[in-house]
């Protein structure tokens, strides 16, 4: 690996390789040792993989859990089958897959020939398990320090996602959604550990990764808990936003809430709106138009409900009504197929609700 590849990956993760070697076999395809010889990832994926499940039980018991005084008891805010589904979430394959994506590694894979003529750098599963691989070199790599294993689960996860509602103040998701919209590319994070307590070491360093000058949160004063700052790059012609937090959840959430403030300031970002947010409806993607407004908050989850019918040659006619607490009457939709039949039902409340909003001008419309 390039030594900028090196550097693009540990300021993602927040983590400094003692043994660059273990780095570079975790991006190494067993394709490439076939041909070339050595030691390729599929040992460390399986150990990231098991560290994985140990250090994410940790995060969510650690955002959920507490020790009671009295009794001296654990208590946790979620039960258990809300922690397992939680859990299963943040380790499906999907997900990594999709986080690897959006760190943008999925670059830096070493490959045999065949697998790089069948793009095989594109599959989930590839993904999946280059990011079990990172997180076994790391667990290799720090001698099973598991405090440096969840640090890195936390960084490389975007537990923020999670943790938080999905709502306008998530500001990572606001950033990163931004940031493809309109560079088609993705922020790009550095974590640092703290290792000074003066403040002024954080308010003044310059950033020697990508250049000087940046506009920096509030700097923490002394004796804060204060274990991490996280810097954050957009356009070039935008200045590098600096935060810091007890986590790195907290410190990439503040950074992130730093940099929308200032695009929205500077009229670079425009004021959340219903249109804005998914531009114009369409029928393809109207259902899940319509679920992510539900989840930003605009108004709750749409509910379908389905029944179906026969025409006279007895083919299978669907009917779909889409309801809507807030917005009155449903909405309804026809179809040969069910899923038809839904997205029809979706597309007439999207436009049903972006008339009413924008006509009252309620929600930014």
């Amino acid at each position: 690996m390039q030594k900028e590849a090196i550097s693009q990956v540990e300021g993602s993760i927040g983590y400094t390789f003692k043994n660059h070697e273990l780095l570079r076999q975790a991006f190494t395809r067993r394709s490439y040792a076939q041909e070339n010889g050595g030691e390729d990832n599929e040992i460390l994926e399986f150990i990231g993989d098991k560290a994985l499940d140990l250090a994410v039980v940790q995060l969510l018991v650690r955002e959920f859990g507490r020790m009671k005084d009295r009794p001296n008891v654990f208590q946790c805010s979620l039960d258990e089958g809300k922690l397992s589904s939680l859990k299963s979430r943040m380790v499906e394959k999907r997900y990594l897959a999709r986080r690897i994506e959006e760190l943008d590694f999925g670059k830096f894979l070493i490959m045999g020939v065949g697998d790089k003529q069948n793009s095989v750098g594109n599959e989930p599963s590839v993904r999946e398990d280059l990011f079990e691989a990172i997180l076994g070199a790391v667990t290799l790599d720090c001698s099973w320090d598991f405090e440096v294993i969840c640090s890195v689960v936390e960084a490389m996860l975007c537990t923020d996602d999670f943790f938080l509602n999905d709502t306008d103040d998530n500001y990572v998701r606001l950033i990163q959604e931004w940031e493809e919209k309109n560079n088609h590319t993705i922020p790009l994070f550095w974590f640092k550990e703290r290792k000074n307590s003066a403040p002024d070491f954080f308010y003044y360093a310059t950033i020697p990764e990508i250049g000087y000058g940046y506009i920096a949160q509030t700097p923490p004063s002394y004796g804060e808990s204060v274990n991490y700052y996280c810097d954050l790059k957009l356009l070039d012609v935008l200045p590098v936003f600096r935060g810091w937090g007890a986590s790195k959840s907290e410190a990439r959430m503040n950074v992130c809430k730093l940099g929308y403030d200032y695009l929205f300031r500077e009229g670079i970002i425009e004021e959340p709106s219903i249109r804005n947010e998914i531009g114009e409806p369409t029928a393809e993607f109207a259902i899940n138009q319509l679920e992510i407004l539900a989840r930003r908050g605009y108004f709750p989850l749409p509910e379908y409900d389905f029944s179906q019918e026969y025409d006279t040659d007895g083919n299978p006619i669907w009917q779909c009504t889409c309801s809507v607490d807030e917005y009155t009457p449903q909405s309804g939709g026809k179809c040969s197929s069910k899923k038809g039949a839904k997205k029809s039902a979706a597309l007439k409340m999207l436009h049903r609700i972006l008339k009413e909003t924008e006509d009252s001008g309620a929600l930014g419309g």
